[in-house]
């Protein structure tokens, strides 16, 4: 069983996204029986991107959006997620399955989703080009200590790279779960430069 990514391909100018296909191939090309799950964006406990676009529309009153926001992402819920991996590491089938969740939202919509449910009504949003994207982004990675977003990942996302006409691989839904943690979700920072530390061994 291994995890990849929506879309991965070898010729992606995307170093992740061909990175992912040169893994793919690799476990292809050894033989034995695979399973790919390829996931968009995991919401759940502990999630980062969900969670910080909460923190950021809880603390900062207007939110930068790259380009025109239509470029879409299908979240599954991390549980989902799991269980489909346990399911399919129990079987000797080869396959692909993109792993989506049931509800597929532009960018914008998603940030209104949270908006509305976190806070109770839309945050000011504004169209923002990459370069300025990226400079607000550093200016509140400095602030939390973390990489907030990367040129990447805003090339992957306006490419269309986080969407497939696939299927839903989870029943969970988003906006359920964003009703049910919406007093918790984005409280707190979630860093992924904290969670990548090694821990040094006693």
């Amino acid at each position: 069983m291994h995890t990849s990514i929506t879309n991965p391909s070898l010729d992606s100018p995307l170093e992740y996204f061909s990175g992912k296909a040169s893994l793919e191939k690799a476990l292809i090309d050894t033989g034995i029986s695979y399973a790919i799950l390829r996931p968009t964006v995991l919401f759940g406990n502990e999630d980062i991107l969900i969670n910080n676009i909460a923190w950021m529309l809880r603390h900062i009153p207007v939110f930068g959006i790259a380009g025109d926001g239509k470029y879409k992402l299908q979240p599954i819920f991390v549980d989902d997620f799991a269980a489909l991996a346990v399911e399919k590491g129990r079987e000797h089938e080869n396959e692909i399955i993109d792993a989506i969740g049931p509800e597929t939202f532009t960018y914008r919509e998603l940030v209104e989703t949270i908006s509305q449910t976190v806070l109770g009504r839309n945050r000011t949003m504004i169209r923002v080009p990459d370069w300025f994207g990226l400079l607000a982004a550093k200016i509140i990675g400095l602030w939390v200590g973390d990489v907030v977003i990367t040129k990447e990942e805003i090339a992957g996302l306006k490419a269309n790279l986080l969407y497939v006409d696939s299927p839903p691989a989870g029943t969970t839904r988003l906006t359920d779960w964003l009703v049910e943690h919406r007093q918790t979700v984005g409280k707190c920072y979630a860093s992924e430069l904290a969670r990548r530390k090694t821990v040094p061994s006693e």
